[in-house]
């Protein structure tokens, strides 16, 4: 997976001009004509553009792309609302990668799907109908890993960060599996799976990366050279408490609590921790292991 990573990463430097600029605005304005196209045509124009892999066969190769431009919804609302969040999640994903890698994630997610559904009809003697819902979806994956306290409007009125949404996406994607499982719909199930598996191809080195970094502060914490300062600090007012006093100097015996005037300092040339009374931090002997 890290080589496939980093070829993607590489193929992306190498090409600087590959890919259609503002793709999602061709995406976006794709939907909105085929919708109004579909609304004259009563929805009979879908027989020519949605993705049935018998008549690609057939010759109308064009529905290997046409696929993408199929709204989702013929609910107007619906459709704006879904739209400017594609628009949206698509503009800052090319803003931060530029336009070589997303075009290339996009792509990917649609190459994919576009295949499994293929390999499905050979392999389980049925097609099925292609939409965009999970191509879409795995690009919201990758807006939450790259923006992950970015605050959306979840029902389009309670603000909530894009990780919360991104878990709750993934809870839905295995939802969909188990469903399509039970239903016997091996296709079905395996489209949730595919849109993760571009998502992992493009951020599997940043998901090592962070689990790694993890681990070692992990490891550090829990290391015996590692000072737990919350845990030091709460053991010092039980030991204050027990004993009544915090400091008490190791030659005279006097304590903070019967002499609140007293300075009291902890030697650095001793061995261990020992503290003494501002008249005898200079003169004491020192303290051997």
């Amino acid at each position: 997976m890290r080589k496939l990573n980093s070829a993607m990463e590489r193929f992306a430097l190498r090409h600087p001009h590959f890919g259609v600029p503002n793709l999602m605005r061709l995406i976006v304005v794709g939907n909105a004509v085929v919708f109004f196209l579909l609304r004259m045509t009563n929805g009979s124009a879908y027989l020519f553009l949605g993705f049935e892999w018998g008549q690609v066969l057939r010759g109308q190769v064009w529905r290997l792309v046409s696929f993408l431009f199929v709204p989702q919804t013929l609910d107007p609302f619906s459709l704006i609302l879904s739209l400017y969040f594609t628009w949206f999640i698509g503009t800052m994903l090319e803003r931060e990668w530029g336009t070589p890698k997303f075009n290339l994630y996009y792509f990917s997610g649609a190459a994919l799907t576009v295949l499994t559904a293929i390999a499905g009809h050979y392999a389980f003697g049925y097609s099925m109908v292609l939409g965009t819902y999970y191509i879409n979806m795995s690009m919201f994956l990758a807006f939450a890993a790259l923006y992950p306290d970015a605050q959306l409007m979840l029902l389009y009125i309670i603000p909530v960060k894009a990780k919360w949404l991104a878990l709750a996406d993934a809870a839905l994607f295995a939802v969909d599996m188990v469903g399509a499982l039970f239903r016997m719909d091996f296709l079905s199930a395996l489209l949730p799976v595919v849109a993760l598996f571009n998502f992992l191809i493009f951020f599997w080195c940043d998901i090592v990366d962070q689990v790694d970094r993890r681990r070692s502060l992990a490891r550090h914490r829990n290391s015996h050279q590692t000072i737990q300062f919350k845990s030091a600090v709460r053991r010092q007012k039980k030991k204050e408490a027990q004993q009544g006093y915090r400091h008490k100097c190791s030659v005279c015996g006097r304590t903070d609590t019967e002499f609140p005037d007293l300075e009291f300092r902890y030697c650095s040339r001793c061995a261990g921790y020992h503290c003494f009374c501002q008249d005898h931090i200079f003169n004491h002997e020192h303290f051997k292991e």
